[in-house]
């Protein structure tokens, strides 16, 4: 709904502007103190695009170093926790070879083994 009424008031002010332009022109043709006039504004609007082009350039630039960060701390975060995952790989093939090293009580009694061994022992 809002698109079509932006292109139609777009439409409507490039309408309205083209015969203002034009008249524009054809007084600076006329009259030179007009003519410099309408110089002097244009290298001010000229200017002022230079300058917002250059503020809009370092707010992206900002906005991409914000981005680079994040994306590094994602990276080293990732990387942090593969290093974890494959430390608990590890431990985990510990139990495992531990558990079948005792057998079906050891895999049941995983935690208390030691003590199980201590009473074994002590028999």
């Amino acid at each position: 709904m809002i698109l079509p009424v932006v292109k139609l008031g777009t439409l409507v002010l490039k309408t309205v502007c083209k015969p203002i332009a034009n008249r524009l022109k054809k007084e600076a043709g006329l009259h030179p103190k007009f003519r410099q006039l309408i110089i002097n504004l244009a290298q001010v609007a000229g200017a002022g695009l230079i300058f917002e082009v250059q503020r809009s350039a370092r707010s992206e630039a900002r906005k991409e170093e914000i981005r680079r960060r994040e994306i590094e701390a994602m990276k080293q975060k990732e990387e942090e926790l593969a290093r974890e995952v494959e430390q608990l790989k590890q431990k985990l093939s510990k139990i495992e070879r531990l558990a079948k090293g005792r057998g079906l009580l050891g895999i049941l009694n995983f935690r208390h083994g030691h003590a199980l061994e201590g009473i074994k022992s002590s028999e």
